[in-house]
């Protein structure tokens, strides 16, 4: 199984730290006798066509991946053609052009020499952003007094499904979806068991496959849900349509536990099109998952050029795209929030300070509370959680406010609105001073005269060689539910139209103790280490790096990284180990010099040029000994 996490912040729901590491073989390709001599060059019989993506299936396994079709007529037949050569169709979605496939690299490199089939490439995946202040913080109450509620509009939330008869969600449930992926270990969370199914109960975040060992996964998008449109939420009067995107991985390797939830982007792509067809008045799209990091806007990346089309698609619609930054404390965000037109939203406290886990920098539209949020969960619960994650639905539920107050107003020109009504941040990312708003309801929809600049203190790198990824350790005390100064929200305002819940319904919400979940982030420590020194602190209990923190580093990894665990499944402590200690062969010295460099990156030092330029290096099947060995120079 080959996966590719894009973390927004990981989930499980929060970090996945692992017990004993499980140790696998790792590829050890014999080392060349000469310079001049390619390596491995069995696995790679002829040059693959430049349309299959670089380095799928390098490493001589089964690779999922996604066929990108001409025509959506093609489907059927170039599937009949796959087959008859073996290759593994595993999904063809109706009247969509491309289809999902597993297959060596060489029976992808046949497939693409198909005239219909226009490029291969990996079937990624998505987590949802870490889970870890308020309306008031917002001006949200201000904006619920003059009657803005969101009422007419839906929000859409992509997500691990919904706990639809949660008491902050009413009878506001008003389309619920699946499109969840399966291969060998992964599990469909759709109720029927299949890949997709749509209808009341398709999105339920409450069945068997979502719980495991007493916890239910899936409990992120119901919290989502309830910030985005819940009776304690910003747009309580709004409607919900809940797409369940998720698969259950049960694979130790890949989770760092039993099993966890990742989203296919087969899965996205098919819940995105289904948003867009939908006939529901529906403000926005909510997306609190996100991958690979970027300084820049990726529109013209490989992944960008996917998923733009789609998020302008919505937006042709009246439709925004609201996306999670990231929590990796980096300047700039994850993918897709780094796409031009989709609302990529950073996380602050409840003082007005950006969240120390928050991605941030130009290429992030708005900052929304994100530290300490209580929220609805399944099992008419709730619980207080933080992240980019967090912040996300609270600026889809302005929009649906916005697009009640003024629902022919274009929606770029709404999302404009918040932006220049938001109340600055002025801070300094990439060598350059930067101005992000932070969501401003007060201003935007209520007649509050927008609020003066708020500048941002730099995050002072520390000695301390092994942080702590804890939000409540530098942004501010996280409030109780009990804390007048900071309310928990109430299941309903007198203000909103919605009915009140029944005294029964009250006493059903019994908020949990306040548990906020560390978020995984970067360190501040901008010292470097070399590749014994890292396995020192990787082999347990040797080094003065918790493990905790070293499994987080790893996971970040994962997001930005094409070798870990792509190709070199690093995806635990003991692999890691393994990794930095095998240096015998030119694959394995680079190897080494990458996940050190990667190491180095993860614990605060900056650049990844160097990496990405070596990694295509290590990508490359017919790559000489002369080459891999400047490229483990190049990136030490």
């Amino acid at each position: 199984m080959r996966l590719r996490p894009l973390i927004v912040s990981s989930i499980a729901l929060a970090l996945l730290p692992l017990s004993a590491p499980a140790y696998a073989e790792d590829p050890t390709p014999s080392p060349s006798p000469s310079p001049s001599v390619v390596e491995e060059t069995t696995s790679t019989p002829s040059e693959p066509p430049a349309k299959v993506e670089e380095g799928l299936g390098v490493d001589g396994g089964s690779v999922r991946a996604i066929v990108e079709l001409a025509d959506p007529a093609q489907n059927a037949p170039v599937a009949s053609q796959a087959a008859a050569e073996s290759v593994d169709v595993v999904m063809q979605p109706q009247s969509q052009s491309f289809m999902v496939v597993e297959g060596t690299a060489e029976e992808l490199a046949k497939l693409a020499e198909d005239p219909r089939v226009t490029s291969i490439h990996r079937d990624r995946t998505y987590a949802p952003v870490d889970v870890s202040p308020n309306l008031k913080l917002i001006g949200a109450d201000q904006a619920h007094a003059k009657n803005y509620t969101g009422a007419g509009q839906a929000v859409a939330v992509l997500d691990t499904g919904i706990d639809r008869d949660h008491p902050w969600f009413g009878n506001r449930v008003v389309a619920e979806a699946c499109f969840s992926a399966v291969e060998d270990g992964v599990e469909s969370l759709c109720p029927n068991g299949q890949t997709s199914q749509t209808g009341t109960g398709a999105a339920d975040a409450t069945t068997a496959k979502c719980l495991a060992d007493g916890a239910n996964l899936c409990e992120h998008g119901s919290h989502v849900a309830g910030i985005a449109a819940g009776t304690g939420g910003v747009a309580p009067g709004a409607n919900i349509v809940a797409v369940q995107v998720f698969s259950r991985v049960n694979d130790q390797d890949i989770c760092g536990e039993p099993s966890c939830l990742l989203a296919f982007e087969s899965s996205l792509r098919q819940a995105m099109d289904y948003v867009t067809g939908l006939s529901e008045p529906i403000a926005a799209v909510n997306l609190s998952l996100g991958g690979e990091l970027s300084e820049t806007d990726c529109d013209s990346s490989e992944d960008g050029a996917i998923f733009k089309p789609k998020i302008d698609a919505l937006l042709a619609k009246g439709i925004a795209t609201v996306v999670a930054a990231g929590n990796e404390a980096f300047e700039g965000a994850s993918y897709p929030a780094c796409i031009s037109s989709a609302v990529a939203v950073g996380a602050n406290d409840n003082n007005d300070v950006i969240a120390d886990f928050s991605n941030r920098g130009a290429i992030v539209d708005l900052f929304a509370p994100g530290v300490g949020i209580e929220s609805s969960v399944p099992d008419n619960r709730t619980a207080t959680f933080s992240g980019t994650s967090m912040a996300t639905p609270h600026v889809a539920g302005a929009l649906a406010l916005m697009k009640q107050a003024s629902p022919q107003t274009p929606m770029a020109d709404l999302i404009n609105t918040l932006k220049t009504t938001g109340r600055p941040y002025s801070y300094e990312a990439n060598g350059q001073q930067v101005s992000t708003p932070r969501l401003d309801l007060a201003a935007a929809l209520a007649g509050a005269s927008p609020q003066p600049t708020v500048t941002q203190s730099p995050v002072t790198p520390t000695e301390d060689p092994a942080p702590e990824p804890d939000p409540s350790d530098s942004s501010g005390p996280s409030p109780e539910p009990d804390d007048p100064a900071n309310p928990a929200p109430e299941p309903s305002t007198s203000t909103s139209p919605v009915p009140l819940p029944t005294v029964t319904v009250t006493v059903t919400i019994t908020p949990t103790p306040k548990t906020t979940a560390q978020v995984c982030t970067r360190g501040t420590n901008a010292t470097k280490l070399s590749a014994k020194q890292w396995a020192v602190e990787i082999h347990r209990s040797s080094g003065t790096i918790p493990d905790a923190t070293l499994t987080c580093y790893l996971k970040l990894i994962g997001k930005s990284s094409k070798v870990f665990p792509e190709v070199t499944k690093a995806s635990s402590l003991g692999k890691a180990y393994r990794v930095l200690k095998s240096t015998k062969a030119g694959k394995a010295k680079l190897d080494s010099a990458l996940l050190t460099s990667w190491l180095n990156w993860a614990h605060g030092t900056n650049g990844t040029k160097k990496l990405t330029t070596a990694e295509k290096v290590r990508l490359n099947g017919k790559s000489t000994a002369a080459a891999l060995r400047k490229a483990a120079k190049t990136v030490k």
